[in-house]
């Protein structure tokens, strides 16, 4: 797994903001596997979800961001995959937490209630913080997949 690998992915409602942290990433030298989508064409968040949970799994990436309206849907559908913790935030406080107490490996934000700016905070400190591990490691382990030993 490659922790210099971030992969992305959006449905319709998210394209403007996941094109922009997709650039966000690639200018803090991170490669980006963009999934899509590519248009403004309706399509369904979960498809999306679980392309970026099976790029995961693939060791294609080492994190991901997913995008749709209100991110609360495709955060639903990442977490149906053991692997992925996904976290929906809305705040650098929230993309903290998510990193510091639930080792979350992806980050999801809602493009229709967060804006640009708070988003590019919440992927700035989502990828800065490390899991604290600790009495929360025995936590995150319950609820499976791979965990960070801090």
């Amino acid at each position: 797994m490659t922790d210099a690998a971030i992969a992305i992915a959006c449905d319709h409602a998210g394209l403007d903001l996941k094109s922009d942290l997709a650039a966000v990433l690639r200018e803090r030298g991170f490669d980006v596997v963009d999934l899509g989508t590519h248009g403004t064409v309706s399509v369904d968040y979960p498809d999306f979800a679980d392309a970026l949970a099976d790029a995961l799994a693939a060791g294609r990436a080492g994190r991901g961001v997913l995008v749709c309206g209100s991110g609360i849907g495709i955060s639903i559908a990442a977490n149906r995959h053991r692997h992925v913790r996904a976290a929906l935030c809305h705040d650098a406080t929230s993309a903290r937490l998510a990193r510091e107490h639930n080792d979350a490996n992806v980050l999801v934000l809602g493009a229709r209630t967060t804006g640009a700016e708070v988003a590019r905070d919440c992927l700035a400190t989502f990828l800065s913080t490390p899991f604290a591990g600790g009495r929360h490691a025995r936590r995150v382990a319950k609820l499976g997949g791979p965990v960070q030993v801090a």
